[in-house]
């Protein structure tokens, strides 16, 4: 079984493929996963921005270089076992195309702040599951920070849920953008590596 996850932005070519590929590279431990990515507005066919590639590059992306933005649709949403927004408009983007899809439907930032400190408790249900399953493990990380809505403390000001677009702005606005997402993307991938191997004997 395969865990799909999807981030999205708005025009597929900044923010959501430098996600994709960071997360991507972070989890390709693990072939039962795939990341891809998508835009709510998407300029469809265009490459990354030449600052967004470098940063990816930098920080351990994987071919930004071949990158092409697609737009997202219902499909992507359906395939998906996680969706990662990177603002919370994308997020209701994708609410609005499958307002089921809202339990596995996150920004970057807030999934990483519901999942930073989930204790073994929590991840008892991924423990229980076989190690070999994977998919499994995960689908179990993504309902504990959905559980955790509500009870984990919001930021005072919701923005601060958002990776900042720095599409057509200049290279410190990418470079605060690229600081946003890192370490979002640093806590995901260590709560999915809790997951898979916590019960391992």
């Amino acid at each position: 079984m395969t865990f799909h996850i999807l981030t999205v932005c708005t025009g597929n070519i900044c923010r959501s493929p430098m996600a994709e590929q960071l997360l991507r590279a972070g989890l390709a431990r693990w072939s039962e996963v795939t990341v891809a990515s998508a835009g709510t507005h998407a300029l469809i066919g265009h490459a990354m921005t030449e600052q967004a590639q470098g940063l990816s590059l930098r920080l351990g992306g994987q071919r930004p270089e071949d990158h092409l933005a697609r737009q997202l649709d219902v499909h992507h949403v359906r395939h998906a076992d996680l969706v990662i927004a990177l603002a919370r408009e994308h997020r209701r983007g994708v609410v609005e195309l499958i307002p089921r899809a809202s339990r596995r439907t996150f920004t970057l930032r807030e999934f990483a702040r519901l999942v930073a400190d989930v204790t073994d408790e929590d991840l008892a249900g991924a423990a229980a599951l076989e190690v070999t399953d994977r998919q499994g493990r995960f689908a179990e990380l993504v309902q504990v920070a959905a559980s955790r809505r509500g009870l984990v403390v919001p930021p005072d000001n919701a923005a601060d849920d958002d990776v900042d677009d720095p599409y057509r702005r200049d290279s410190t606005v990418y470079e605060a953008s690229a600081a946003q997402v890192v370490p979002a993307v640093e806590a995901i991938l260590g709560t999915f590596a809790r997951a898979a191997t916590i019960g391992q004997r």
